[in-house]
């Protein structure tokens, strides 16, 4: 039985891959950042432990947990679970920048590196990064999520040169909107770190993204083009499964309308479109 070790899986896209692929016939590792997400995802028929980017010492433990269930192999890594602070970047506190990246980057560095040698050892493996369009086109009041995710692309992009002949294969699947809790996240998170009523924006803020931010939380209408998860999970098992699997995989129209725009509009242009958002 192949096996894949999956982190964010108390909701989302990382909850509805895991179901996903133990009905494909995967042995699926589902790790949370909290406990009891882990303990009610073992309720539901799944094999589940902590793990949270943001504390190193669980990624180790976690990662030692997923070995000890497997005798010390694994066929496949699917990086996913982030977060976004939305703000303008002149607004966003230091602080709350590393706090990111720990949860976004520097986590996902963390346990990729310490599954490559497993890999390299066995002579094969699936490394999965869940990125983003805002990972291919960078827009206004999202900052710190395009930063992680502009910052992902190039370390896997060099990751997968890299395993070049070591029987490792790289991909990354880019989602535009899906429906998840994801904006629920990021109010929490603006609520924490932003000080928007002191910030030279502050008229910017109460017009265009308080409002939107709190209607997209608390609405259950769907964004234009979004998608369910499972858009992204049978991508996923393209990258898994394809005996050449490729470089990106891109889900929902945005992301296609991203590539094709860095590709063959001149900046000036999508600059003035991004900017109206």
């Amino acid at each position: 039985m192949r096996s894949i070790l999956i982190t964010g899986c108390s909701s989302g896209i990382g909850y509805h891959a895991a179901h996903f692929l133990k009905a494909r016939g995967w042995r699926v590792l589902a790790t949370c950042r909290q406990e009891q997400d882990a303990q009610r995802l073992q309720s539901e028929g799944l094999e589940s432990f902590r793990l949270d980017y943001e504390d190193p010492a669980s990624i180790e433990t976690g990662f030692h947990e997923a070995m000890s269930r497997t005798d010390g192999t694994l066929d496949a890594l699917f990086n996913n679970g982030a977060y976004a602070i939305p703000a303008a970047v002149e607004d966003l506190p230091v602080d709350a920048l590393r706090q990111n990246f720990e949860a976004n980057f520097f986590g996902w560095h963390d346990l990729t590196r310490r599954v490559i040698p497993v890999m390299r050892k066995q002579g094969h493996g699936r490394i999965v990064q869940c990125s983003s369009v805002l990972g291919i086109m960078a827009m206004p009041w999202r900052g710190s999520y395009n930063s992680t995710k502009f910052a992902l692309e190039g370390l896997t992009d060099t990751l997968r040169l890299e395993m070049c002949g070591t029987g490792i294969h790289v991909s990354m699947i880019e989602p535009g909107p899906i429906g998840t809790a994801f904006r629920l996240n990021a109010r929490k998170q603006f609520d924490k770190w932003i000080d928007w009523e002191a910030s030279a924006r502050a008229e910017q803020y109460r017009t265009k993204l308080v409002p939107r931010l709190y209607k997209a939380a608390d609405t259950s209408e769907p964004d234009a083009f979004e998608l369910g998860p499972e858009a992204v999970s049978r991508k996923l098992l393209r990258a898994l499964e394809s005996p050449r699997p490729r470089a990106h995989y891109y889900v929902t129209t945005p992301t296609y309308i991203a590539g094709l725009s860095r590709r063959f509009l001149p900046q000036r242009l999508i600059d003035r479109m991004m900017a109206k958002l």
